[in-house]
């Protein structure tokens, strides 16, 4: 990679935030998803502001429950917009919610024991018939992340070559320690939850576009799926857009953790892509030791051993990051993000992640009320401190 390119321009980033829609009186979720977006009718919104690469506007979109909504962005260039991106769709989920008696908080899971409601969708219908308890217990929040490829060639071969990294995305965005309200004694039990899905989880390397379109056929064709859009692998090519979208991480409970996992996985692109072009082959991981991985992650964050991502042996928790962080520095530094984000992960070492921060408020005030305000006030802390 050469870094005194001045032609360089950085990958594009897009964002997109599920948020579960609580009572603010007792932290329980509320189904009101479908009237929000009835009363804002037009669910478009200014983005950045500025007339500059966010010129579409952030928007709030329906899920698959009615006690969440998700925030998409435009696609940005810099880590400044992804943050304006990211505080205005949260600031514009609350707004829609506190419109209907509600709040919008970035939870990965519920802390609070919840019923929840399927939108009113045929598919999402067709869902619950053929899905039964995993479609009736689904109440999830992740957090997306598209970046910019140049075509599928391109976009397979990073699919090929970023799979050993991505059990650190998920230690690092951690925030769904709660299920049923109990603690589950996992950090990210979103992704276990999720992991009920036939086709979610770690995936194989495909070697090219068109193995990539014909193991997804065959996974349709097997009827176990309703259709290629139930295709939920950690990372996928998106169908819409020219983007790569890496689907493996929690919706993290503040803003600039959620910067953080942005710019690495932009990073990690970048340097499969480089990989790609340089002749450098994946990693002959196979996906069994992928999902330990991935279990070790979700199972302790960044608290204690995790599986390296090369040597695939446990070690430090820090060594795995480190190894993550020193694997893309080249196109962090390329793209300006490396100080940002070693920042942003040193602050995670320190104080923990959202599901630390969970833990910590229920341990001190044994009310699992208290620990969704709290979650609501740290999910809109940037937000005040940018209207400050």
């Amino acid at each position: 990679m050469d870094t005194n390119d001045a032609s360089f321009v950085p990958r594009t980033v897009g964002v997109e935030e599920e948020y579960l829609l609580v009572n603010p009186r007792n932290g329980r979720p509320l189904a009101v998803a479908e009237s929000m977006l009835v009363a804002g009718q037009s669910t478009a919104l200014e983005g950045a502001g500025d007339g500059g690469v966010c010129p579409y506007g952030t928007s709030l979109e329906r899920e698959a429950k009615q006690e969440q909504i998700e925030a998409v962005s435009p696609p940005c260039t810099t880590l400044d917009e992804v943050a304006r991106a990211l505080i205005t769709g949260r600031r514009i989920a609350d707004e829609s919610a506190r419109s209907v008696g509600a709040r919008a908080v970035a939870l990965g899971t519920s802390v609070i024991p919840v019923s929840s409601r399927v939108a009113h969708v045929a598919r999402y219908d067709a869902m619950l018939r053929q899905y039964g308890l995993t479609m009736t217990e689904q109440l999830t929040c992740g957090f997306h992340v598209h970046v910019g490829i140049q075509g599928e060639d391109e976009g397979v071969a990073v699919l090929d070559r970023i799979r050993p990294w991505l059990a650190i995305l998920l230690a690092l965005s951690s925030n769904s320690p709660m299920w049923m309200g109990q603690d589950s004694a996992y950090s990210s039990y979103r992704y276990q939850a999720w992991g009920r899905w036939p086709s979610a989880g770690c995936y194989e390397i495909f070697g090219s576009p068109d193995n990539y379109r014909r193991s997804i056929a065959a996974m349709v064709a097997t009827g176990a799926l309703l259709d290629e859009g139930m295709i939920y692998f950690d990372a996928r090519l998106c169908n819409h857009y020219p983007t790569i979208e890496i689907r493996v991480a929690d919706v993290c409970m503040e803003v600039d953790d959620a910067v953080a996992i942005a710019a690495l996985i932009r990073a990690l692109v970048e340097t499969a892509s480089q990989e790609w072009r340089a002749g450098i082959a994946p990693q002959p991981i196979p996906v069994s030791q992928l999902r330990l991985a991935m279990w070790s992650a979700s199972r302790y964050s960044v608290d204690d051993q995790l599986v390296h991502p090369i040597l695939a042996r446990q070690c430090a928790a820090r060594v795995a990051v480190d190894a993550l962080l020193t694997h893309v520095k080249p196109a962090l530094v390329h793209n300006g993000d490396y100080i940002r984000t070693e920042n942003i992960i040193d602050r995670i070492f320190a104080s923990g992640t959202g599901a630390h921060r969970q833990r910590r408020m229920l341990w001190q005030t044994g009310n699992a009320r208290f620990v969704v305000m709290d979650a609501i006030e740290r999910t809109h802390l940037a937000e005040a401190a940018v209207l400050a």
